[in-house]
């Protein structure tokens, strides 16, 4: 006669078994991903090490590893750069960066502000926000994506004197890039952007909207060498705009190319968007040139609401319809 007790004791050693298994593979995974941590630390010192001298100095500051089961991302409590030569400081607050342990190729970063920029010749520049991050689909040689936004920012300077002057704050700000083939797309977006007066000299503007779709030819090249010279590139403007309230502005579109002396060329399209709205705006903000503002858009205004001409420039010179504008300066590099 079969005893009972052996399919029991039988089922107790697998589920034993399957529980040490599983003990063993965790302990395993565990001491895996604090010596990776470990090790990535190590580096993180070691490259911030390598890319300091001659004048640089960048740190980030009690670099650690978090994340631990299924992330892993670094973090700094504060990040710091500064170039003695150029005579160039900036820094921020904490950086927080995260992927996750199936998917690495995929991250985001949060930064904390404020972000301050000294530069010569600049007063001191200081920007803060609400939150703003980052997320990037990481690739060779540039990501297939990367995507930041800045929600609730602000800008202020700070003259000689120390008193910090509002330049600006915006409700939201996004920017998109992605290669397409050997070219570069950027796309971007602002919203409610107020200009505070202060820094227009008492001028006054409503908010601004404005977004832009280009393309930078052979932008990828451009990128993972780390050339960042205008001159030479070209590129093609599919749209960008600059609204107030979404309805009165001006929007461009076209080629463009700076050649190797800096001087720009382009065939653009310039559309105006409710003229008689613009033309108020615009009287408003810039009183001394009223009656021409008026002049020039209400001629606009008779062609509809949404008038458009040509402005080409042919070696810096630039021409809207048949009137000249003068000279673009070139572009320095």
């Amino acid at each position: 006669m079969t005893s009972s007790r052996e399919p029991k004791t039988n089922y107790s050693r697998r589920f034993l078994g399957l529980g040490l298994f599983i003990i063993v593979l965790f302990g395993g995974y565990s001491a895996g991903w604090f010596w990776f941590a470990g090790r990535s630390e190590e580096a993180v010192r070691a490259a911030i090490a390598d890319f300091n001298g001659n004048g640089i100095a960048a740190d980030c500051v009690n670099p650690t590893i978090r994340g631990f089961p299924f992330r892993i991302g670094l973090t700094c409590d504060r990040v710091e750069y500064e170039d003695s030569r150029q005579r160039i400081s900036v820094s921020a607050g904490n950086l927080r960066t995260v992927a996750q342990i199936y998917q690495p190729s995929r991250a985001l970063v949060e930064l904390d502000g404020p972000l301050r920029v000294t530069a010569p010749d600049l007063p001191q520049l200081q920007f803060d926000w609400e939150l703003m991050h980052a997320s990037a689909r990481l690739a060779n040689p540039v990501p297939q994506r990367l995507s930041v936004e800045a929600r609730k920012l602000t800008g202020q300077a700070s003259f000689s004197d120390g008193v910090p002057m509002s330049l600006f704050a915006a409700e939201n700000i996004q920017t998109h890039l992605r290669p397409n083939g050997a070219d570069l797309d950027l796309a971007a977006t602002f919203d409610g952007l107020a200009v505070d007066p202060a820094a227009l000299q008492g001028r006054k503007l409503p908010p601004l909207d404005g977004s832009a779709d280009t393309s930078l030819a052979n932008g990828v090249e451009m990128v993972a060498k780390s050339d960042l010279r205008l001159r030479g590139r070209a590129g093609t403007i599919r749209s960008m705009t600059l609204t107030t309230g979404g309805s009165a502005g001006v929007s461009v579109s076209g080629p463009w190319s700076v050649a190797g002396d800096g001087l720009i060329d382009a065939d653009l399209t310039v559309k105006v968007l409710d003229p008689r709205k613009l033309s108020a705006i615009l009287s408003e903000a810039i009183p001394e040139e009223r009656e021409r503002i008026e002049a020039a858009l209400s001629g606009l205004a008779a062609l509809g609401d949404a008038p458009t001409l040509p402005l080409k420039i042919a070696r810096g010179k630039a021409t809207l319809g048949f009137i000249p504008l003068g000279m673009v300066p070139a572009i320095a590099r």
